[in-house]
């Protein structure tokens, strides 16, 4: 048994059971895969996969009892790497974040800049993607932190933690006729307009529509994005009401746009930092997450994160 084999069988699961996929992200061959999986069942006398001719259809009971303990070898082997960075150089290495659109882009350039002028020779990598794919970057040891506002409290195998709350609020072209309405704004009088808010499962997009659910409407959503900058953009040519996180709204430069009063309208939403439990991080990691929350202490980070 060697860790190649181990690392196989993990990247098999990852993708659905397909050989071809599981050695392309290898960057080996499928017939190589194919053979490290027979050697490791050889070795083992126990079939880990249930087949269906050549095909790989799930893992077989002693397969999930071993998946199980090949990712704890795997991630503890990572740590180790991770220990002797550390210890060898505790200023430089390479530190991933796993985020969405609004918080690279409107929340983290502050943190940001504050973390490359203490460690300016850490190199800082930014995945966008949405809240489940940070989800499976930070599963798979491919991110060290993931900051979202969806999924990354839903799932054992992460801890997470409050970063910040926000709201929703609601932006119109200056023309427009909400702009005028009388105060205190309605969702049935946005209800009125075709809608232009965020896709589903992104920032926020579950509390847009239980606010209307409960004021017995059903949302009016004619476009949908990934990004409040798209969203933007679409107001601004007059295609709908926006619905946006209030963070994305920058008065200096959405100033073909206004923002009306309604944070009244929507349940606040907390974005959160979501990291793997019983993975190392570097001192530096610790000080870019307190960057973000100064109460996230490496002491507060260790009681969370340690394995279940």
């Amino acid at each position: 048994m060697n860790f190649q084999q181990l690392r196989i069988l993990r990247e098999t699961v990852r993708q659905d059971f397909n050989l071809t996929e599981a050695a392309n992200h290898l960057f080996t061959s499928q017939s190589g895969v194919s053979k490290h999986i027979k050697d490791l069942e050889d070795e083992l006398g126990v079939e880990l996969f249930v087949r269906k001719g050549k095909r790989l259809l799930g893992l077989t009971e002693p397969g999930k009892e071993l998946i199980k303990i090949a990712e704890r070898i795997l991630l503890d082997a990572n740590n180790i790497k991770n220990l002797a960075d550390h210890y060898r150089d505790n200023d430089s290495g390479e530190l991933t974040i796993a985020t969405t659109h609004t918080q690279a882009r409107y929340i983290l350039p502050a943190v940001i800049t504050l973390f490359k002028q203490k460690y300016p020779k850490v190199h800082l990598k930014l995945h966008q993607g949405s809240p489940s794919e940070i989800a499976k970057l930070l599963l798979a040891g491919e991110a060290d932190i993931g900051i979202a506002t969806e999924t990354l409290g839903d799932i054992a195998e992460l801890a997470s933690f409050p970063y910040y709350q926000w709201t929703h609020t609601v932006v119109v072209p200056k023309d427009h006729p909400l702009n005028q309405h009388p105060q205190p704004l309605t969702l049935k009088a946005i209800n009125a307009y075709p809608i232009v808010t965020y896709h589903d499962g992104f920032t926020g997009r579950a509390n847009i529509e239980k606010a209307f659910r409960h004021a017995g409407e059903k949302p009016n959503i004619d476009m949908s994005a990934l990004d409040a900058d798209v969203i933007k953009s679409y107001v601004e040519l007059g295609m709908g009401v926006g619905i946006i996180a209030s963070v994305a709204y920058d008065e200096k430069r959405d100033t073909d746009l206004v923002i009306l009063p309604s944070q009244h309208l929507f349940d606040p939403s907390w974005s959160k930092i979501g990291l793997r439990r019983g993975h190392y991080l570097r001192q530096y990691a610790y000080d870019f997450i307190h960057l973000c929350a100064d109460n996230l202490t490496a002491d507060v980070i260790n009681a969370e994160i340690k394995p279940e």
